[in-house]
């Protein structure tokens, strides 16, 4: 799932009672949080307030696999990536990985980019495909 050309975003997880399920470990939900707040974090770092005005993202899939089961004292980080873009839709990557790069969870989700004013897909203009391959590439 990964390139070696490939940059990423970082973004420190930190592990709270809340997200720990009645096993003892981080619940599966508490996964998906992270990779959305990573997804909007990477989104945020890349775009001004103006474009996200003009611009939303919604899911329309997630695919997670899950390696290793986190805990309280974890110290995690989420890394994110974009893949391929083109008309409405990107597949972004992300990682839950410890300080060590134990792998905990990973995610490919497809997004698609949306007008929020009328809430219709709209197609990724070649700024956005340019802010993702400046950034990211």
């Amino acid at each position: 799932m990964t390139d070696g050309l490939l940059k990423k975003f970082n973004l420190k997880i930190q592990v709270t009672d809340a997200d720990i399920d009645d096993l003892g470990h981080v619940n599966n939900v508490v996964y998906l949080r992270w990779i959305q707040e990573a997804a909007e974090a990477h989104w945020k770092s890349l775009t001004t307030a103006e474009q996200r005005l003009e611009l939303a993202w919604v899911v329309l899939r997630h695919e997670i696999d899950y390696y290793q089961a986190a805990k309280l004292t974890d110290q995690l980080m989420a890394d994110t990536w974009v893949g391929e873009t083109a008309g409405v839709k990107s597949i972004r990557f992300v990682q839950i990985l410890n300080n060590s790069g134990t792998l905990y969870a990973q995610s490919r989700t497809t997004w698609c980019l949306i007008d929020p004013a009328t809430q219709k897909p709209k197609r990724i203009s070649p700024e956005i495909q340019q802010i993702f391959n400046a950034g990211f590439l």
